[in-house]
Order: C-alpha cells, then structure tokens, then sequence
C-alpha cells in the first residue's frame, strides 16, 4: 500500500510563526507529491513529542491539516501515522476519514494506534486508561470504524464504546485502507494480522525481520494469507547533497534540542543513530535499499532535521523513488 511515505512530524520552523505555518507544511505535501512520494502523512498529537520538541511547541490537528491538504494535492495519499484512538469516539473517526476522503477524491488512509503520550491526555483530559484498557479500547473500535467504512450498518456494544444501527453517508469513494501503526507482538502484530490492511513498523532495522516473522505466525494462527498486509517501516532520514551537510544538519537539530554532538558519549551517539539514515543521496539510497531487502514493501520516513525546505523533500524522493518503480 504504502511505497515511499513521507511523514510530517513537527511544525516548528526556524522563523516560523502561525500566519506562516499551513503554507511551509502545504509545500512540504506538494515537493513529495511531485518528486516521487505516494503518501503524505502527519503526527495525530496535540502536543509536540519528548525528542522532538517541547510541549509547547506548534502542533496541528492531524484531520483538518489532512483535509487542506488534500484541497492542495492530486495524486498523493493522506493520513496519520497514525490516528490515536483515545481522541475520538470510533464513530466520530469513521465520519472523519470518510470525510477526508470524499474531500481528497478516495484518497485516504486510515492509519491507527491505542494511544501511548500521557501528558497531552492528563493535561487536556482525554481518558488515558491502562495500557490494557487502551488496547481493549482499540479492539472495539475495530468492531464499529471497518463496517461504518464498507457501507454496514453496525450495531455494537461493548465495554467502553456501544453505536446502534450506525449510519455512514455518504459513503467513502472507494475503500479506505486500514494501517496499524507500531511493532507490539503480542497485541499490534495480532490485530494487524486480523484486522488491517497494512502495518507500519516502528523498531529498530536489526528487528525488522523478527517483526515480520511474528506478523507471520499471527497470520497462520488466524488464517490469514500473509500477502494481504503490506507491510513498510518508519524511520528517520537525514539526507544533504553531502554526506558532511547531512552530519551538520544532525549537530544543528541535536543543538536546537539542547545537545552538542560532539560532547555526546559515544553509546548515546550509537543509539540516537540506530533509526537514522543519513548521508548523501548515494549513501541514503544503499541504505535504505538494505533495509527493504529485510522484506517490508515500503519506507515512511520523516526528516526533522531539514525537511521543512521543500528542496530536501524533493532531493529524498528523487533519490528514493526509483528504488520503487516497476
């Protein structure tokens, strides 16, 4: 499903100010639409991630920044990586990315989660639950938001979500595809397994294969074919015309979040790089081609360092596109 994804994970910019923001995040969209990306997709936060940021930081709200852009796009497919359940009520998520895909003319993607950052829940007062409930919360949204998409009618009631004879009109234009996002074996590989259409990985490249293989015992289990679920990778991509431009854009984002590189301990340092691609175009293409030879069927990467100019984004899917044509 997804092939070369391009996640927007942050909206504060260098100079940047609110009247300034929808435009800078619009042209991140349209360079990946025309330089070889087939998905767009931003952070369903209300807060900026520890990492990332701080909470205080810019944050949009993923649905309505989807919908402008897709008034702004043509081709390209939109959604979040992914969709925190505990926001919305199933029913309510069900009209939105109907919505979002009646506007962008059936290209949508619902991408979805149980929900992990405590803060923005505590302090904006969404229910956040134990990690059990959470998952508990996210199975039964999977009883009411897939049928309401197919044109169904559900009734359901459950422990923390009930609908009676749920109406969903107007209808998608087409079927929404649903991505499970994370790498839980126990939980998120099985309910990708049962539930989804796709997943998106969130671990480390050297856990990639072992993912795969749980995802594959979960599909034996259920009886499921394992070719049905396209499966990509989410990472971080550091990317310059040089490969000493790509390590100065790492120092400048390290630094913007209150760390020198150079003084870093040389463990941290290795940790910090572990889901970074970085370097020239050359080097960022050979790595990433090692990683898809692991066996996903895709790539979503996000570039905090320097994906703010459109150039950049243009640079990643000139130079990572063709590792996807035919």
């Amino acid at each position: 499903m997804i092939k070369l994804g391009y996640q927007i994970p942050l909206f504060t910019y260098p100079n940047g100010t609110p009247e300034t923001l929808f435009e800078s995040v619009a042209a991140q969209a349209v360079a990946a639409e025309a330089h070889g990306f087939d998905t767009v997709m931003v952070m369903d936060h209300l807060y900026q991630l520890p990492g990332l940021g701080e909470p205080e930081d810019y944050m949009l709200e993923c649905y309505t920044l989807l919908g402008a852009l897709a008034a702004r796009t043509s081709t390209i497919k939109l959604g979040s990586l992914v969709t925190g359940n505990t926001y919305r009520n199933p029913a309510l998520l069900a009209k939105i990315i109907t919505t979002l895909d009646v506007i962008s003319q059936g290209r949508a993607i619902l991408g979805i989660g149980a929900g992990w950052f405590e803060l923005e829940h505590d302090s904006l007062g969404f229910t956040f639950n134990t990690f059990t409930e959470r998952f508990e919360k996210l199975e039964e949204a999977l009883q009411i938001i897939p049928p309401m998409l197919a044109g169904k009618r559900p009734t359901f009631s459950g422990q923390h979500y009930s609908v009676a004879d749920a109406i969903n009109q107007p209808p998608p234009i087409g079927k929404i595809p649903l991505m499970i996002g994370g790498g839980g074996e126990k939980k998120t590989l099985r309910m990708v397994a049962q539930y989804a259409d796709a997943s998106n990985l969130i671990c480390n490249p050297d856990e990639i294969s072992h993912k795969l293989a749980v995802l594959d015992q979960h599909c034996q289990r259920l009886g499921r074919p394992r070719q049905e679920i396209s499966v990509s990778w989410q990472g971080t991509v550091i990317i310059a015309p040089t490969l000493a431009e790509a390590q100065a854009e790492r120092t400048a984002l390290l630094a913007r979040r209150g760390f020198d590189w150079e003084t870093l301990d040389e463990g941290f340092q290795a940790k910090l790089m572990r889901r970074i691609i970085m370097g020239s175009p050359d080097e960022v293409r050979q790595q990433v081609a090692e990683i898809l030879a692991l066996g996903i069927d895709g790539l979503t990467l996000n570039m905090p360092a320097n994906g703010h100019h459109p150039e950049i984004v243009a640079l990643a899917g000139q130079t990572l596109s063709p590792l996807f044509s035919p």
